[in-house]
């Protein structure tokens, strides 16, 4: 797959399609062959742009902006916050969940796989869309950011409003990119543990995030997750299933 231009499998593609001919683009491309030959890369290669596969351009209606993808092994799948079933919940997504009862009393799952959220309109979407085994960050600054930056950038100027959720300073640093006279913005520290007790628990993004759709004519979104999830694992291993106990 890196060897060849991407390819996203809806009306994504015209509007990034122009960024995969730039030259920055080819270079980060080079970068990530590298990368995938000589170290362990998340996700693999086949999952890199599984935000945009799962939540179309046209259907977006929320924006859950992370930084870069969780660097252990099972993890990361393509998906801001998102981890494939059977792999434990990490400390950040725990928060998420833990304020989603205070919020609006629905109570965790035992999983952390997010499809329901994105396949309702909510693009959970990484500025940086790989990482090194072990290494947060570690692909920083290599290019990713440019095309990530495009998708905000777009989205925001789209005829449609979009409600951008937008945790930790990293996250906040993008309003730059985003028409807040047109778009509605949830700001809040990060849901890390280092961070969550400054005022992300408390601050109500679903809820907020409900009222803001509705006052566009939006439905809202059920936050619910289901109780049990079945995914193919992407290396072609037997289903991985996770159950609420």
């Amino acid at each position: 797959m890196l060897g060849m231009k991407p390819f996203i499998h809806n009306d994504w593609w015209p509007v990034l399609e122009p960024e995969f001919e730039q030259a920055y683009y080819q270079q980060l491309r080079q970068f990530l062959v590298e990368e995938y030959q000589h170290h362990e890369i998340y996700p693999d290669m086949y999952h890199i742009f599984t935000a945009f596969e799962w939540t179309p351009f046209s259907q977006v209606k929320v924006v859950i902006l992370g930084q870069d993808p969780y660097h252990n092994p099972g993890q990361a799948h393509g998906c801001s916050f998102s981890v494939l079933p059977g792999t434990p919940i990490p400390p950040s997504l725990k928060n998420i969940y833990k304020e989603l009862q205070s919020d609006l009393g629905i109570a965790p799952v035992n999983h952390g796989y997010l499809e329901k959220w994105a396949k309702q309109g909510v693009l959970l979407l990484n500025s940086v869309l790989t990482v090194r085994y072990g290494q947060a960050f570690s692909h920083k600054g290599h290019g990713w950011e440019r095309l990530t930056d495009v998708a905000i950038a777009k989205l925001s100027a789209r005829k449609e409003p979009v409600v951008f959720i937008l945790w930790g300073n990293a996250a906040r640093s993008k309003i730059k990119l985003i028409d807040t006279k047109t778009n509605i913005v949830l700001q809040s520290p990060h849901p890390s543990p280092l961070s969550a007790n400054r005022g992300f628990f408390g601050s109500k993004p679903f809820s907020k995030t409900n009222i803001a759709l509705q006052s566009l004519g939006e439905a809202p979104i059920d936050w619910q997750l289901p109780a049990e999830v079945t995914v193919a694992d992407p290396k072609g291993s037997p289903n991985q299933t996770s159950q609420q106990n």
